[in-house]
């Protein structure tokens, strides 16, 4: 991941690090949090899609009844609109989603 980091390969969208900022689901604490929202804040961010785009992409790809939410719906969307980006992510529902519409990258 740091090479990919270093070569300016690994963007975000802004709501992921507003989830972030929010806490994570567990009620762990984020390590170091102003530290690593700052970090955050520096990577390129991703294109983020019209929120009409991911409610068509959800009826015409068929997403509904996956067990995803809108976030995810709408990274979907935003990765499709800004090919070739791939999505990570450990959600193991969201990867299956995109891995079956080829948008899932593996990293090591």
């Amino acid at each position: 991941m740091r090479r990919h980091l270093d070569q300016g390969q690994i963007v975000i969208p802004p709501f992921i690090i507003a989830e972030l900022a929010l806490g994570l689901p567990d009620k762990r604490a984020l390590k170091n949090r102003s530290k690593t929202l700052a970090l955050l804040d520096r990577l390129p961010q991703a294109p983020v899609a019209r929120l009409s785009e991911p409610r068509l992409m959800i009826e015409a790809r068929r997403l509904y009844n996956l067990g995803i939410g809108l976030i995810d719906a709408h990274l979907i969307a935003s990765v499709l609109i800004a090919a070739p980006t791939l999505l990570w992510t450990r959600d193991m529902r969201l990867r299956q989603v995109a891995e079956n519409l080829g948008v899932h990258a593996s990293l090591p």
